[in-house]
């Protein structure tokens, strides 16, 4: 059995893993950014722009039962298609497409300009000057 965790911690501690566990918390927290970017700053924007238009609680009732004016409360009486907040999570998933576009297109930016700039020429180090040296009493 302790060959069994022991392996298992090597596993959990490799870099993959603590990288791939780094990232899903990450992500996480900018999924929560994002839903409140939409939620709470351009939402409000589109229903200003459009008369009040707030796409959250627009739902088709699939049963004569359902009569409530939010989407909240036609859903306790009974099946509704909530194809609002349907688009909001579409324009969610814009945003960040579009945020993670920008992100992965700066990166490839930098990326080729450090690959385009000229590696440093170094100076060779003194024993390697006396070898030259040597070298070239040599061919003489």
């Amino acid at each position: 059995m302790s060959e069994m965790l022991k392996k298992f911690r090597d596993f959990a501690m490799k870099g993959n893993v603590v990288d791939l566990a780094i990232g899903v918390i990450i992500g996480v927290a900018f999924g929560r950014i994002v839903d409140s970017l939409v939620g709470d700053i351009f939402m409000p924007v589109v229903g200003a722009v459009t008369g009040g238009l707030d796409f959250s609680n627009y739902y088709t009732g699939l049963s004569k039962a359902v009569t409530a004016d939010t989407l909240a409360e036609a859903k306790k009486q009974g099946a509704v298609l909530a194809w609002g907040n349907f688009i909001t999570i579409v324009i969610n998933f814009i945003i960040i497409a579009a945020v993670l576009f920008l992100v992965v297109n700066a990166l490839q930016k930098l990326k080729q300009q450090e690959e385009s700039k000229p590696a440093p020429v170094q100076e060779p180090t003194r024993s390697e000057k006396l070898l030259e040296e040597i070298r070239d009493l040599l061919k003489k």
